[in-house]
C-alpha cells in the first residue's frame, strides 16, 4: 500500500512519463560519504527514459532485464552485452518485478495491477503467461530458475520454474522476496509489518525483525547473509540467516537492495531523505558495516542489482535511465 502512495506522489513531483530530475550531474560521477574512497565506481547512462520499475541481472552481469510500469504501462527490456544495448520484449503492462536465473536464460517478471506472473525460458525472447490475476509485487528465483517465489497477496513458490504455483503464508502487503541459490531458503518482507523467512522453500515461514515500513530484500547465494531496507528508516544486515538482525547506514527513504553472491559486497538505492529531495545509490563491500555514497541524485532510484562477484552493478530511475557500472567495489 506504501509502495503505491509513493508511487503516486512521485509521479506527480515528477510530471512521468517525463524525464527525471536530476541535481547531481552526468550520470558518471560518484560521491564520497565520510570521507571514504569510490576510486573505480564510475556509473554509465543507459537505455532511454522510462519508468523503470525493477531490473534484474545474470550472475557475470552479461544479460540483463528490466521493466517498465510505475504510472504507466510499458514493457520488458533485456541486455546481452552488460547493458550497452537493449531489445523491447514483452507486452504492454504495469510491469512490477523481474528476476533471473544465474545463467540469464530463464525469466520471470510479475505485474500489479491485477494481472498475472510471465515467465521466459529464451532470456526473454518469448514470454509464457502463468498464475493467476493479482496484484503482484515481487518475484525471486533460484540459481538454476526452477525455484520462484513470488508476492501477491500471498506468497507462492514455484517448483516447476512457474508452469504450478502453491500459497504459502497469510495475506499482507508483501513488498519483496529474496531467494538463495538453491531455492530453499527464501525471506520476504512487508509494508508496515515484519521480515519472514522460510528454510523449507516456503512450505513454513518464521517472523522475525522489528515491525517497519519494509521495502525490498536481498540475499547471499547461501541464503545466509540477508539485507533489507526500510521506507524512510535504515538498512539492516542479518548473517544468521535473519535470525537477528543489525541496524546500519542512514536514515533515508531506501527503495531497493541487492548483494553478491557472498553477501559480502551490497548496493543500495535511496528515493532521498525526503520525498522531494532525492536520493543516491550506496555501496558497501564489508556486508554493510559501512557504506560509500556513489552516483548521481535522482529523485526515485526504483531498483539495483548485482553480479555474483559484486563487480557489475546496475539501477534503474523511475522516470529515469538505466545505469551500469563496473570495476572493484570501494
Amino acid at each position: 500500500m506504501l509502495r503505491t502512495l509513493w508511487r503516486v506522489a512521485i509521479a506527480g513531483l515528477l510530471g512521468i512519463g517525463a524525464t527525471s530530475c536530476s541535481s547531481g550531474g552526468n550520470g558518471n560521477q560518484s560521491g564520497d560519504a565520510g570521507g571514504v574512497p569510490t576510486a573505480g565506481m564510475t556509473w554509465t547512462q543507459r537505455g532511454g527514459a522510462r519508468d523503470w520499475t525493477s531490473v534484474a541481472s545474470s550472475a557475470d552481469g552479461t544479460k540483463l532485464v528490466a521493466v517498465v510500469g510505475h504510472s504507466y504501462p510499458g514493457y520488458i527490456y533485456t541486455s546481452a552485452d552488460s547493458g550497452t544495448t537493449w531489445a523491447q520484449t514483452g507486452t504492454q503492462q504495469f510491469w512490477s518485478s523481474v528476476a533471473s536465473s544465474a545463467d540469464g536464460t530463464k525469466l520471470v517478471a510479475a505485474t500489479d495491477l491485477d494481472s498475472y506472473l510471465y515467465t521466459s525460458a529464451d532470456s526473454g525472447a518469448t514470454w509464457t503467461q502463468t498464475g493467476t490475476q493479482r496484484y503482484w509485487s515481487s518475484v525471486a528465483s533460484s540459481a538454476d530458475g526452477t525455484k520462484l517465489v513470488a508476492a501477491g497477496g500471498f506468497i507462492y513458490t514455484s517448483a516447476d520454474s512457474g508452469l504450478t504455483w502453491t500459497q504459502r503464508n497469510s495475506i499482507a502487503f508483501w513488498a519483496s522476496v529474496a531467494s538463495s541459490a538453491d531455492g530453499t531458503k527464501l525471506v520476504a518482507v512487508g509494508d508496515g509489518g515484519h521480515i519472514y523467512t522460510s528454510g523449507d522453500s516456503g512450505a513454513t515461514w518464521t517472523q522475525t525483525g522489528s515491525q517497519q515500513e519494509w521495502f525490498s530484500v536481498a540475499s547471499s547465494a547461501d541464503g545466509t547473509k540477508l539485507v533489507a531496507v526500510t521506507f524512510g528508516g535504515y538498512i539492516y544486515t542479518s548473517g544468521d540467516s535473519g535470525a537477528t538482525w543489525t541496524q546500519t547506514g542512514t536514515q533515508q527513504y531506501w527503495c531497493s537492495v541487492a548483494s553478491s553472491a557472498d553477501g559480502t559486497k551490497l548496493v543500495a538505492v535511496a528515493c532521498g531523505t525526503s520525498p522531494a529531495s532525492g536520493g543516491y545509490i550506496y555501496l558497501s563491500a564489508d556486508s554493510g558495516v559501512t557504506w560509500t555514497q556513489t552516483g548521481t541524485q535522482q529523485y526515485w532510484w526504483s531498483s539495483a542489482s548485482s553480479s555474483a562477484d559484486g563487480t557489475k552493478l546496475v539501477a534503474v530511475v523511475n522516470g529515469g535511465y538505466i545505469y551500469t557500472s563496473s570495476g572493484p567495489l570501494p
